[in-house]
């Protein structure tokens, strides 16, 4: 699929319109959800960490420490990134595949357009900007973990930024974006692939959503785990 989509590109003028309008209905419209989730579970996971250092000679700015690490590292890319496994991935199979259904794709070919390059290529490019929204989404997990601990009485304010700053390697900032970028290309590829792909009618337009977001969900998973072997080991 990949290689065929280069093949007689559509021109740039029509293809930029393509373009903004996938990063409106991918990017932007993802942006709510994101921010939401986001916030409360940086909420939970500082709540979550208060209420297992029970013991006194435990200092509370691990509250700070274990939110930053556990949003920075793994939630915002991963979690976040399954998440919108559901949403963008079915969104892009329904899409195609209705498309393939109501043979409008067939209509694309006739007319002599790349079909792969026109429906395919502008959502990897509109992709490139996840890490603007992973981003977004480590901000808002510290945030909410910070006002979850400071006005939940688990920390004082002082305690939980001594928590965010201490030992922090930047390199864990790098590592996240470089896993997003490889998630951004896994939600870009494996659903366009089986709506593109699929045959039969309406109903199969459901099967493919289902199918295409739990192959997307694995390959993150075990992408996630190549490179934190790689990145980090």
């Amino acid at each position: 699929m990949l290689k065929d989509m280069f093949n007689r590109p559509v021109k740039w003028s029509v293809m930029k319109q393509l373009i903004l309008k996938e990063i409106d209905d991918l990017i932007i419209d993802s942006l709510g959800i994101v921010c939401f989730i986001s916030f409360f579970v940086g909420g939970v996971v500082a709540i979550q960490t208060a209420l297992n250092l029970t013991n006194p000679l435990i200092p509370r700015y691990l509250i700070g420490f274990a939110t930053r690490q556990s949003v920075i590292l793994e939630f915002a890319p991963t979690f976040i990134s399954i998440i919108m496994a559901g949403k963008m991935g079915s969104f892009i199979t329904s899409s195609i595949g209705t498309m393939r259904v109501t043979e409008q794709i067939d209509a694309l070919e006739v007319m002599g357009v790349n079909s792969l390059n026109y429906l395919v290529f502008p959502k990897i490019i509109a992709l490139f900007l996840y890490p603007f929204v992973i981003g977004i989404a480590m901000f808002l997990g510290i945030f909410g973990g910070y006002l979850a601990a400071v006005y939940g009485g688990f920390a004082t304010s002082t305690d939980f930024v001594t928590g965010i700053q201490v030992e922090f390697i930047p390199f864990h900032i790098t590592y996240a974006f470089i896993k997003t970028l490889a998630f951004a290309f896994i939600l870009a590829t494996i659903p366009s692939f089986h709506g593109y792909y699929m045959k039969g009618g309406a109903l199969e337009v459901g099967k493919a959503s289902t199918v295409a977001f739990v192959w997307t969900s694995v390959l993150i998973i075990i992408t996630n785990y190549f490179l934190t072997q790689i990145l980090l080991s």
